[in-house]
Formats: structure tokens, C-alpha cells, sequence
């Protein structure tokens, strides 16, 4: 498991005429078996949901046992599970945690295709979006999750 965060500017630490606090940090669980989905998943979010707001909190996991662990911690704001990872897809794995996590976070799959989109409701996902990945899709999908 990787944690991935990156330390926030001098310029975004300044508050001045900031009338309330952001909130605490967004913590996303992010699956695939492929470094190159997770890393686009992370450029399409961006480091924030928006301005102001607190730094994402990333950790990424490659496996399926790694998910299932991970999500019976807790901790998750939201669960990012790829839906064509091999060995076990991110839909599989969704409908698993969704029926064993006590108060599963909301969880958001990443499907082959806009077809499979009854795949993604069939495992329980509250939301998901097809492949080729759309920077402006995804962030607007995790934003809204969260």
C-alpha cells in the first residue's frame, strides 16, 4: 500500500478572508492492478476538489485482499475500484464490500465501457464512469461522491 499526498504550497496555506475552515482532508482508496489507471485517476482529480478546499489523501492499493482490508478499517471518505483490474474486478469487490463493510463509504467504479453501466449498478456502485477516463468525468464523479 502506498500513501500518496503532496505538500500543499506557501500560496494555498494563506487563509486571509477565508470566513469558515475547509474541512478535514478527503481520504480516497484507489484500486487497480495498474499503475497507469491510478495514476490518471489521480491527475484527472487533481491534489483538490476544489479551490480552498483540503488536500485529497490518496492511498493505493493493487490488490483485491488489499481492498477488502482497507475498507473494513473505516477510515474511507470514498472507494475508487477499477472494474477491469484482473483477478478480481472493481466490480466484484464493490458488490463484496458493499454487502460486508459495516457503513461502507460511497464507492465509484471505473467500467470497460458506457455499456456496462448495469454492471456497475448491479454491484452496488453509487457511481461510475466508462473508459477512456475524461479528466473533467472523473473529477466531477469524485467531487460529487464526496
Amino acid at each position: 500500500m502506498t500513501d500518496v499526498t503532496t505538500a500543499p504550497s506557501p500560496a494555498s496555506e494563506a487563509t486571509a478572508g477565508r470566513t469558515t475552515p475547509p474541512g478535514p482532508a478527503p481520504r480516497i482508496l484507489l484500486y487497480s492492478d495498474d499503475h497507469t489507471v491510478r495514476e490518471q485517476v489521480r491527475l484527472a482529480v487533481g491534489p483538490r476538489i476544489s479551490a480552498g478546499a483540503p488536500q485529497i489523501v490518496w492511498q493505493e492499493v493493487a490488490t483485491p485482499g488489499a481492498v477488502v482490508d482497507a475498507a473494513d478499517s473505516g477510515n474511507w471518505d470514498l472507494l475508487v475500484l477499477d472494474g477491469e483490474a484482473d483477478k478480481a474486478g472493481g466490480m466484484g469487490l464493490c458488490r463484496q464490500v458493499k454487502n460486508e463493510c459495516y457503513e461502507c463509504p460511497p464507492v465509484l467504479v471505473l467500467t470497460g465501457r458506457p455499456q456496462d453501466s448495469w454492471l456497475a449498478s448491479w454491484s452496488q456502485a453509487d457511481g461510475a464512469v466508462a473508459r477512456p477516463l475524461d479528466p473533467i468525468t472523473v473529477q466531477a464523479a469524485v467531487a460529487n461522491l464526496l
